[in-house]
């Protein structure tokens, strides 16, 4: 989901700059769901679970079609994979530095190196190769009506939402439940917010929401493994504030406008952010990195992450709870 984040401003970008121009976009089956009907932009599914099924029916989808170029913005061996079934004379791929999984051995022709991007600024690189100067930070992902609707049920109308999103899809860079429950308690009490916790359907999902609510003193609202991905971003556009750590909901609230408290120590906040909320977030990666390599952030390659067991503690309450009290001084609201 953070990809699919992280691409929309790209495409945003390429719709208003050149609002005739055809776009397709090759998706996967679960992302699909997420941005299925935004105006304007042809869908191809992929759906990587039928194996190379998947593979022939693409190409017989593509075997007779011709592009003009090919942005080829997922590194990963499948997308380079499926870049070598799509016809266009230009395949435009990341810099030989930053192109992971010998994506530079599929395409024509590279983006300009820039180091040290926030991974949107990275791929709007590519809009920018193609001669588009100017950045679109736009998501508009549409929300229907029956996922309106479903938020609406499940939340209450005469308190502010705190959406505690507890698990990243990486299990190192999830922050404790005893952290999680002291803050829902913190905001509670201090802020009379309605906490809700989202998430997947995982079993490692549903035991943090267990043990979170067993341990606040006020229950929480538990629609982890409850929603679609429709309705989570209902859910999130109705939230004041939004606690996770580096994860596709994270950026999913920033994609509707809505501030997000980022808790990062395994990974660099400056490239994985949520990127409109850099005063939110709560950074001890510089901490954990000097701890583990005994160098500074610009010292070790970009992206560098840690993963030893313990790096999220670093993290305090009292850092998160600062963030929060930060917030609601500042009267930062959402949309």
């Amino acid at each position: 989901m953070g990809d699919i984040t992280h691409t929309l401003p790209v495409v945003r970008t390429l719709q208003q700059h050149w609002p005739h121009t055809r776009l397709t976009w090759i998706i996967g089956k679960t992302e699909y769901s997420l941005v299925y009907d935004i105006p304007g932009i042809e869908f191809i599914v992929f759906d990587k679970n039928q194996g190379w099924r998947a593979y022939q029916q693409l190409w017989q989808q593509l075997r007779q079609r011709r592009f003009d170029v090919l942005l080829h913005m997922q590194m990963s061996l499948r997308a380079s994979l499926i870049a070598l079934l799509i016809k266009s004379p230009i395949k435009l791929g990341f810099d030989k530095a930053r192109a992971k999984d010998l994506q530079w051995l599929f395409t024509t022709d590279r983006i300009q190196a820039r180091p040290g991007q926030h991974v949107i600024d990275s791929l709007l690189g590519f809009s920018a190769a193609l001669g588009v100067d100017e950045h679109h930070y736009v998501w508009d992902i549409p929300i229907p009506a029956e996922a309106q609707a479903y938020a609406q049920q499940q939340l209450p109308d005469d308190a502010p939402i705190l959406i505690i999103s507890p698990c990243s899809s990486m299990a190192y860079r999830n922050w404790t439940i005893a952290g999680y429950a002291a803050i829902a308690d913190y905001a509670q009490q201090k802020y009379g917010m309605q906490v809700v916790l989202t998430g997947g359907p995982g079993s490692i999902e549903r035991a943090y929401a267990q043990q979170i609510s067993t341990l606040c003193k006020t229950k929480p609202i538990d629609l982890i493994g409850k929603t679609n991905l429709k309705q989570l971003l209902a859910i999130l556009a109705r939230a004041r504030v939004v606690i996770a750590p580096d994860a596709g909901t994270a950026h999913l609230a920033n994609a509707v406008g809505v501030p997000v408290i980022g808790l990062y120590a395994a990974t660099n906040p400056d490239r994985a952010r949520p990127y409109s909320y850099p005063q939110y977030v709560v950074n001890k990666y510089p901490e954990a990195v000097h701890a583990k390599l005994g160098k500074s952030v610009a010292e070790v390659p970009w992206g560098t992450r840690v993963r030893d067991a313990g790096t999220m503690q670093r993290i305090t309450v009292a850092d998160v709870t600062a963030k929060l009290d930060q917030l609601y001084q500042s009267g930062t609201t959402s949309p």
